[in-house]
């Protein structure tokens, strides 16, 4: 039922707003005293009004509440007003650049994302991986992480074609079987096949170090003179594939076997052979056979992109790689020498009176890096080279070198 006006008078919160109520809802009576009735008709709700003052009964009782007022964020300022007539907008105003933030498309998606810890593959840590399911993860050993490392380095993509020549001023000191080794070794780690050339004038046999002289003898005997005389009608990689020799996904051009024409490649002829190249292969390898100065040194070292400087322990193969590089230092080819990676392998196993660490030292000052490989029957016997009959360290040796070789393609 109605409510009466009575109670809702004295709901009236201050003694002013009273008398307006009572002069509302007063009516006379006949005896001329005051009567109340009616009821309030619905109060449309006004806009919140600012905070009345609190009452305090104290003074630490009002300082804290006026902290606590000063603690509310102040309201937004009203927008500026539109002269007579404008139209309404409701557009935002556009920030400057420089102040807008840009999401980042990934921050969610990595947030939710737990990172993965490396999983080991070799050695006792991985056995325990494996045996446990994955549930012991040790991670990586720090030679593992060191292998890892250099795989990265030999498998970097290339934009363009690089050449290494391999030479040295002495035979027998580990030329060809670090052709091949390296070879085999960027073949194993790179997408994309390396190709090595016989480029020796002596005969050389690069390929029978690749794959074994049985084979290669039962093979089409395709040589570098062969693809000299048809090098015009070669245009695509099938009809060049025609003339080369494959050991894995190691690419050989074969030397000349002749003794006849052996020493006949010119330096327009290799270079020719290498523009050949260049079209098809990202990384080529050039044996160079032994000595500076036959007719194709001039266009090797000319294309060369950097060299690899063999030598040995043997003090007369130390004294010759010194004397190799102190000759390109002086003929013009300083860059060459300065950036060569000197290969000492340790093909003869010479006595305790020669000093390694002192022929290392030396060699190394002249060089931008110097690699020894260790004694290893698979490469002292001058047979067959594969990367699955040599010891680890060898095989480590071997991808020093060819992550050596792709850091010095820029």
């Amino acid at each position: 039922m109605p409510e009466p006006a009575d109670n809702r008078l004295a709901e009236a919160d201050t003694d002013e707003e009273q008398p307006k109520l009572r002069r509302r809802f007063r009516r006379r009576n006949a005896d001329g005293s005051d009567a109340w009735t009616g009821t309030f008709p619905a109060v449309t709700p006004e806009p919140t009004a600012p905070p009345r003052p609190i009452r305090s009964s104290s003074w630490a009782e009002a300082a804290a509440a006026a902290d606590a007022l000063s603690e509310i964020p102040p309201a937004p300022p009203a927008p500026a007003r539109q002269p007579a007539g404008a139209p309404p907008s409701n557009v935002q105003e556009r920030l400057p650049e420089s102040q807008v933030q840009v999401a980042d498309a990934t921050a969610l998606l990595t947030s939710f994302v737990r990172e993965q810890k490396p999983r080991p593959k070799k050695g006792f840590r991985g056995f325990l991986y494996r045996a446990t399911g994955g549930a012991w993860n040790l991670g990586p050993s720090a030679l593992e992480l060191e292998e890892e490392a250099l795989a990265r380095r030999i498998s970097r993509q290339l934009q363009g074609s690089y050449n290494t020549a391999v030479l040295s001023l002495k035979g027998g000191i580990g030329k060809t079987s670090t052709t091949v080794g390296v070879g085999l070794t960027l073949a194993e780690f790179r997408g994309d096949p390396p190709c090595a050339i016989d480029a020796n004038p002596d005969s050389g046999d690069l390929v029978e170090r690749a794959l074994g002289e049985g084979i290669y003898q039962k093979a089409t005997p395709r040589t570098i003179t062969d693809l000299l005389r048809n090098i015009d009608s070669v245009d695509s990689l099938t009809e060049l594939s025609r003339y080369m020799h494959h050991s894995g996904r190691l690419h050989l051009i074969a030397g000349e076997q002749d003794p006849e024409v052996s020493d006949s490649l010119t330096a327009e002829e290799y270079l020719r052979i290498r523009k050949l190249i260049s079209s098809y292969y990202s990384v080529a390898l050039t044996d160079c056979g032994t000595g500076v100065t036959h007719n194709a040194m001039s266009g090797i070292l000319q294309s060369a992109d950097n060299l690899i400087i063999a030598a040995g322990y043997a003090v007369s193969g130390a004294k010759r790689a010194r004397s190799t590089l102190q000759w390109l230092a002086g003929h013009g080819y300083e860059d060459l020498a300065c950036n060569a990676i000197v290969v000492i392998t340790d093909k003869d196993e010479v006595s305790n009176r020669v000093d390694k660490d002192a022929i290392e030292e030396h060699l190394a000052g002249m060089c931008r890096e110097l690699i020894a490989v260790p004694h290893d029957r698979g490469v002292a016997d001058g047979d067959l080279v594969t990367l699955d009959h040599l010891k680890p360290e060898t095989r480590r040796a071997y991808k020093e070198i060819a992550a050596a070789i792709v850091d010095g393609y820029r």
